[in-house]
Parts: structure tokens; C-alpha cells; sequence
């Protein structure tokens, strides 16, 4: 379903370009969204959960920008294509499209069902694969931008992780795939690399791991930034940034670029 949401009294931003956010329900979407209203007087904002989009939508229209709604689950093969019929039937352009959804569950990779390892792909690979491709015209057209969210397992992956850094090497990889076609269609393409963020989803891990390793919450949460190295947990609005620089003008010589945003986790060069 879609539902676009028109502010009557929205406040003066850079451009009336249009982004497309994914995963834009919670976390690192969310606080992506709500960071690009200042400069996308339009945002087609995307995720299964209808109600929490609408939570999202509320707080872009107060920072200015008009929103369109679709909730879909983008690992149904169908799904991209309508995000993007639905944007352009709605707005006419698409200039951003910004690849966020897809939560991949951290088990050992001795324990790893395949309906897991393929729900996983289906969702963060595929589903951000088919939508880069369905919007590619359209983002052709604008000479747009497109970041697709990796993270840190994609070079540095673990047994205990083996899932999410394989599908995270593979959106590294296909960023620069998309870049090499985007040097000759006018359209740049990123991968972005976060590190530990305080996420709602993370809060929840740690609330179940805490107490079956005989800690209080607060003593887990505490321990993981110690054993990566790094002084605390980044933001959601921290990586929003990130993102937010990606698709702006200032950006737009950068393409192919791989960016990790991690607080040092990762110690290699």
C-alpha cells in the first residue's frame, strides 16, 4: 500500500528532488529519513511495518519535506518494481535511492539454516539489487545518486557472523558493479560500512544476550565496544550524515567508494 502525505507549510529546502529511503521504519532508515528532509523536499519512505513508517513520516513532514508511504517487504521479487512505479506516479523523479533495509540474523555459521542464509539475501542483496535496478532509469535521467548500507563484516568477517559478512561483502561488491555502470549513465553509486550502532534491533540483542551469559544489561552493553576496540557505539543520526553527504552535491564526483564509518573497529589500512 501507498500513501502520500502532501505539508502545505513546508519550509524552503536546497532542492525539490525526490529520495527513495529504505529500512526507513527504524534505526539507521529512520534517522536517514529524517536527516534528508532538509535537503529532498520529497521522500518515498519504505519498510514492512506501516505503522512505524508513519512515525517516520510525522517527524520528515515537521522537519519540511512531503512524504509517500509504501510497505512492502522488498525481498517479494515484485516489490522494487512497484516502489518505483509508485514514486514516479506519485513525484515524477527519482534522484536518490538509498538501500538501508536488511537485517541479517549473527549466527555461527556452523548453525545456519538455509532458509536463513536465503531470507537474509533475499531481503538486504536481492531486495537492494532489483530496486538499484528498477529505479536505474529514472535515476539516469536525474544523474542521481545511490548508496547501498554494507557494514564492518564485509572485511572482517567471523564465524559467529558468517552470514552477515557474506551478504555484506557481496552489497560491497555489487556497489561497485553499479558504479562502473554508473560512470557511463551519470549515476553515482556507494557503499557505506558502519560499524556498532545503537540501534533499537541492537538494544533488543543485548537485552536476550545479557541474561543468558549471567549479565545485566548494562554490563553487556558496556563489554561489546570494549572487544571491538572502539570507545562506544556510533548513532543512527551518526551514519545519517554519512549518508546525507553521499547524496549531495558535494558528493557527487565520489562513486565506487566503499565508506566505513566505524569509530576504529576496523584496524587494517
Amino acid at each position: 500500500m501507498a500513501t502520500a502525505a502532501k505539508f502545505k507549510n513546508r519550509r524552503n529546502t536546497t532542492s525539490d528532488k525526490v529520495a527513495i529511503i529504505t529500512g526507513a521504519s527504524q534505526g539507521i532508515g529512520q534517522a536517514t529519513a529524517i536527516r534528508l528532509a532538509r535537503e529532498f523536499s520529497r521522500l518515498v519512505l519504505v519498510a514492512r511495518n506501516r505503522a512505524n513508517l508513519a512515525e517516520t513520516a510525522k517527524a520528515v513532514e515537521g522537519a519540511g519535506a512531503e512524504t509517500l508511504i509504501v510497505d512492502v517487504d522488498l525481498a517479494e521479487p515484485a516489490a522494487a518494481q512497484a516502489v518505483v512505479d509508485k514514486a514516479l506516479a506519485a513525484f515524477g523523479r527519482i534522484d536518490a535511492l538509498l538501500n538501508i533495509a536488511g537485517a541479517v540474523p549473527q549466527i555461527d555459521v556452523f548453525d545456519m539454516t538455509d532458509k536463513q542464509w536465503n531470507d537474509g539475501m533475499a531481503l538486504k542483496l536481492h531486495g537492494a539489487r532489483r530496486l538499484t535496478i528498477a529505479a536505474w532509469q529514472a535515476l539516469k535521467a536525474s544523474n542521481g545518486s545511490v548508496v547501498l548500507m554494507s557494514g564492518n563484516s564485509a572485511v572482517s568477517p567471523k564465524a559467529s557472523n558468517a552470514a552477515v559478512g557474506t551478504i555484506n561483502a557481496a552489497i560491497a561488491a555489487l556497489a561497485k558493479a553499479f558504479s562502473d555502470r554508473g560512470i557511463e549513465d551519470g549515476v553515482q553509486v556507494n557503499s557505506v560500512l558502519p560499524g556498532p550502532v545503537m540501534t533499537g534491533r541492537r538494544r533488543s540483542y543485548l537485552e536476550h544476550w545479557a541474561p543468558q551469559h549471567d549479565m545485566t544489561v548494562e554490563e553487556a552493553t558496556a563489554r561489546f565496544p570494549k572487544e571491538a576496540g572502539i570507545a562506544r557505539y556510533g548513532e543512527p543520526e551518526e551514519i545519517a550524515e554519512l549518508m546525507a553527504f553521499l547524496v549531495s552535491p558535494a558528493a557527487h564526483w565520489m562513486t565506487g567508494a566503499t565508506l566505513r564509518m566505524d569509530g576504529g573497529e576496523v584496524k587494517s589500512v
